[in-house]
């Protein structure tokens, strides 16, 4: 298995590096958009955490790995990095896969902070070694099931493909409209080309289109499909998973890809570190940073001051969630035990 590195090094610091497993996904079918968003977030705070001195003297590093959206494959992946000698994990987009990365790291010990898997189940127990800075999904799709009826668009139909992430969305859709007299409509994709599927749409009088699909195939056709069938002219498409948040959405639709709102974790207006890295973000990327960039930077933030505040031992890394009170690009943050949610959790990112 390779295994690149990010290291950065002053001259300040000589001593060994203090080392961090990333898993990001950076290759098909992963959506690898993401993970180089995520990527670039937590290599910007590692480049500063460096140039301030690093970690007691001793220079902070990234062992990252490349999950490909592959439960199996990341969970080899942390085997690896646990064996090799990393302090924590860090990283991961796709929920499935840091559903596995959690289960595998609360068997091993090792500290895991999740930067951007929202799915409420990380963990089927409590643990303590798992935290995470993401919203939990039943918190940001409740305020999309609320905008959507707010909008007047009570009669939902979702296309989903397979999965638990996809899955567990449409439950709390349904769950949220069912209380408002709304009805959510599936229609699997495993069964209907594009065109199939916005007969479907009429035939059920559907109002919204809720994209539960991978980028950017299917969601790409299935937006083309709907913006070119006059039949569907008013209905309303929406994507509460954050597809249309990166730059590739607006290449491969263009106008087709306007119009469709989604789930953004930045607040309106960003406290004065996060316009500070929202700069270097766009510079280091070459595009505007997405929220995802953001996560990835307030990870390296908290994993840091617990390094600095508590030493690089595994067990005391995860004994200090409870503990990390520390500014973040949006806001402060700090790590609870809501209901319901088996890890550490940051509640709440703006949503």
């Amino acid at each position: 298995m390779s295994r690149p590195s990010t290291a950065f090094t002053t001259g300040r610091l000589a001593a060994s590096s203090v080392r961090l497993g990333v898993l990001v996904p950076l290759s098909r079918p992963g959506w690898s958009e993401a993970g180089r968003h995520l990527l670039a977030g937590l290599q910007l705070a590692v480049a500063e955490v460096n140039e301030a001195g690093g970690i007691a003297g001793r220079p902070l590093e990234l062992e990252v790995r490349d999950t490909a959206a592959d439960p199996r494959k990341a969970a080899a992946a942390v085997d690896d990095l646990a064996e090799s000698g990393v302090v924590a994990l860090a990283g991961e987009y796709h929920s499935v896969v840091a559903r596995s990365v959690a289960a595998r790291a609360d068997l091993l010990g090792l500290p895991f902070l999740c930067s951007s898997a929202v799915l409420d189940a990380l963990t089927d127990q409590p643990t303590e070694w798992v935290a995470r800075l993401a919203p939990a999904q039943s918190h940001g799709w409740r305020i999309y099931a609320d905008y959507l009826l707010g909008a007047g668009r009570s009669r939902m139909a979702v296309a989903a493909e397979p999965s638990v992430y996809w899955a567990s969305g449409t439950r709390i859709l349904r769950d949220c409209l069912a209380s408002h007299g709304g009805t959510v409509i599936e229609l699997d994709l495993r069964t209907r080309t594009p065109g199939a599927l916005c007969d479907e749409l009429v035939r059920n009088g559907a109002t919204a289109l809720l994209l539960l699909v991978g980028h950017p195939e299917p969601a790409v056709s299935i937006v083309q499909a709907v913006r070119r069938d006059q039949r569907l002219a008013d209905l309303l498409i929406g994507a509460p998973a954050g597809q249309p948040e990166f730059a590739e959405w607006v290449t491969l639709l263009g106008e087709n890809g306007s119009g469709i709102p989604f789930l953004r974790y930045l607040p309106e207006t960003l406290p004065p570190l996060g316009a500070r890295v929202r700069e270097a973000l766009q510079e280091r990327l070459g595009e505007a940073p997405s929220f995802v960039a953001f996560e990835g930077y307030d990870t390296v933030v908290v994993l840091a001051d617990a390094l600095r505040s508590h030493g690089t031992e595994r067990r005391r890394i995860a004994e200090s969630w409870s503990r990390v009170v520390v500014e973040g690009t949006r806001g402060q943050i700090r790590f609870s035990r809501p209901p319901g949610i088996n890890v550490w959790q940051l509640a709440w990112a703006p949503v």
